[in-house]
């Protein structure tokens, strides 16, 4: 990856996704009920975690020439001594209201990493590998990283305003128990190499934080999903450039950024280039002309 690649990418913030909730596929069956599936897909994961192991000796013991790549396998065999994933002490538990239901997500953090820690507003750059609980990979960007806004967000075009969406649900909660690396050295052919420090794991998630009665190309529905990641590096997003964060514009607080809309016009503030719709630029009301503890942005009486 060229560094001035990654310094376009950073600045326009262009972001390519390949796991995300619009993936073209076959039309979605049925759906069930969710409370349901998701007891049926957690008894499932525990199942895989119980019967899975990584190659944690060779993260504590790194040869010279280990690629910190996370692997995954059967404890069976010749490995029928080995820990299985369910024992590790780095297995973090996480209940993920999604749709209503209460769901169980588990997130294997092998490395935290050394660098910053999105929030659930920012965009990741990140190196992954989806499969499936029988070991099937559908989809594997380990080698060649993508940038992922971990919310969906409104982009405004000449065209109109589409949606532009983001990763499954599970997959944006799981990085978020990773953090970047602490940097990195340019090579002489302007290629860049990541401290090894970035953070290193994997997300298990249930079917109704994937894609639930949403079949994809190599995914049937219903299917619970294995995301290996690695984090290279974190961006605090400004999704509509306004010069205000986008993770400061929740403004109540409970991470959902779709329900701050003050102007009410169907756009939330942190996708809204004008958050009041008094009709000038959130970024050029910043101030409190008035002093009454509300920024100019979000207060449409005040204007010129």
């Amino acid at each position: 990856m060229r560094l001035n690649k990654i310094i376009m990418i950073c600045v326009t913030a262009f972001l390519v996704f390949s796991c995300d909730k619009d993936d073209d596929g076959p039309e979605p069956t049925p759906p069930r009920d969710r409370g349901e599936q998701a007891i049926e897909d957690d008894q499932a994961l525990i199942e895989y975690l119980t019967t899975h192991f990584y190659n944690y000796e060779e993260f504590e013991n790194p040869a010279e020439d280990f690629d910190y790549v996370l692997e995954l396998d059967t404890i069976a065999g010749e490995n029928q001594d080995k820990t299985p994933i369910i024992e590790s002490e780095k297995l973090i538990t996480k209940t993920v209201n999604y749709q209503g239901v209460d769901q169980q997500l588990y997130v294997l953090v092998v490395r935290e990493g050394e660098g910053e820690k999105p929030t659930f507003a920012d965009s990741t750059f990140v190196g992954y590998e989806g499969e499936l609980l029988n070991s099937n990979v559908f989809d594997s960007r380990l080698k060649s990283p993508t940038w992922f806004s971990l919310p969906s967000y409104y982009q405004s075009t000449a065209a109109g305003t589409s949606l532009v969406p983001g990763p499954v649900e599970g997959f944006a909660e799981g990085l978020q128990e990773f953090a970047a690396a602490s940097g990195f050295v340019t090579n002489s052919d302007n290629t860049i190499t990541w401290n090894n420090d970035y953070g290193i794991g994997a997300i298990f998630m249930p079917s109704g934080l994937g894609y639930f009665n949403s079949p994809q190309r190599e995914i049937p529905a219903y299917s619970p999903l294995i995301f290996a990641v690695n984090m290279f590096k974190v961006n605090e997003a400004d999704h509509d450039r306004d010069g205000i964060s986008s993770f400061m514009e929740d403004l109540d607080g409970d991470g959902n950024l779709f329900n701050d809309d003050t102007d009410g016009d169907g756009i939330p503030n942190f996708s809204d280039a004008d958050d009041d719709g008094d009709g000038k630029l959130t970024k050029e009301e910043l101030g409190d002309k008035n002093e009454d503890g509300v920024p100019d942005y979000l207060d449409a009486d005040i204007f010129e």
